[in-house]
């Protein structure tokens, strides 16, 4: 897992391990179980500097974890143990520069009743404010990067400062998901991509200097087959995953390493992700995929590039991104858009 895995990066003390995951309750809990739950938990949390998120519904958990990657890896360990659900399904796993709830050492929302201070907050945001995060979860929920970098760059030009936005803005739209996903207003996969965007768009508002550049960040991948690799099922649903995270998305599908590295030098991406076989181990393919990646980075020596990979070996960690020369390599497929914007980033502030 990546909070298992995870360093935290140099220079950056704002870094993040972020995990969300759902469950089923292995009994019906009474509203006074969940709360003596998020009372412990909460201890808990804010002993670990541990923040987040617990939705319970119909006899479902709905989780998000944000912390220093140790914390949230021991957390995430006692959550795995716990006998009081099953079933257990991670949707998200990825290191972001800022929280979602930063305030919160536990977000609690249920259909068991009001909680009273997260209902007074609501009740005391500006009309314009809430209007403002109404149109953040719109954006949020349609995986509108685009338009959800316009309109941070639009508070940009205002003057808001990169604090106001994350308090004000982008963490009350990450509380407004997790309610429309109470209220059937959104399905769990919607909720975890729009936490995403946000993610993204807070890492914008606070790293990158100017209004200009938060409206015009954009990603290009090439998301490519290891070369003569007939299995490209990791590949094509990767595609369908940058796509809502409003990346530039090329497929490629080369039948030799020099179709790839001829497209790779046309098109120049910000990353590029190559796939082995998500059901076969490839062990004797490690090497030809090694030789890929060196001819690779020769031929983007100009214009610095994430090299990500993918694969039954990499799943079930027979092999490490460090062993092929790459710099991710992914365990699945959830959050890889997000943890190659990440790596872009720094890239780019090296």
């Amino acid at each position: 897992m990546l909070v298992q895995e995870a360093q935290e990066p140099q220079g950056v003390d704002e870094w993040v391990a972020c995990l969300t995951y759902k469950s089923t309750a292995t009994a019906t809990p009474r509203a006074s179980d969940i709360d003596s739950l998020a009372g412990r938990a909460r201890a808990r949390n804010r002993s670990l500097n541990v923040t987040g998120m617990l939705l319970f519904e119909d006899g479902c958990f709905l989780q998000t974890l944000e912390g220093p990657p140790r914390a949230v890896a021991q957390l995430w360990s006692s959550i795995q143990r716990d006998e009081r659900h099953e079933h257990i399904e991670v949707l998200s796993e990825h290191m972001a520069a800022s929280r979602l709830f930063s305030e919160w050492d536990l977000l609690l929302e249920g259909r068991f009743g009001d909680l009273p201070e997260e209902r007074a907050r609501a009740a005391n945001t500006p009309p314009a404010v809430a209007e403002h995060v109404a149109r953040l979860v719109e954006l949020a929920l349609n995986a509108d990067d685009l338009a959800l970098n316009r309109v941070m760059a639009g508070f940009a030009d205002e003057g808001w400062t990169s604090d106001a936005i994350l308090s004000l803005l982008i963490e009350p739209a990450a509380r407004a998901l997790g309610d429309a996903w109470l209220d059937d207003q959104c399905t769990e996969l919607d909720l975890t991509i729009g936490l995403s965007m946000l993610q993204l768009a807070g890492h914008a508002v606070r790293y990158i200097p100017t209004a200009q550049s938060i409206r015009n960040s954009r990603y290009r991948v090439l998301l490519a087959t290891a070369p003569g690799e007939k299995h490209m099922l990791g590949t094509t649903l990767l595609a369908d995953q940058f796509l809502a995270g409003g990346w530039q998305v090329d497929l490629a599908f080369p039948e030799s390493e020099e179709a790839l590295t001829n497209q790779m030098n046309a098109q120049h991406p910000d990353a590029v992700d190559i796939g082995l076989s998500d059901a076969m181990p490839r062990q004797h393919a490690l090497e030809r995929l090694r030789s890929t990646i060196e001819h690779s980075r020769l031929i983007l020596a100009e214009h610095p590039t994430v090299v990500s990979v993918g694969g039954r070996l990499f799943a079930e960690a027979a092999a490490t991104a460090s062993s092929v020369g790459a710099d991710h390599a992914r365990k699945g497929l959830a959050g890889t858009s997000v943890r190659l914007a990440e790596l872009v980033r720094q890239s780019r502030k090296g």
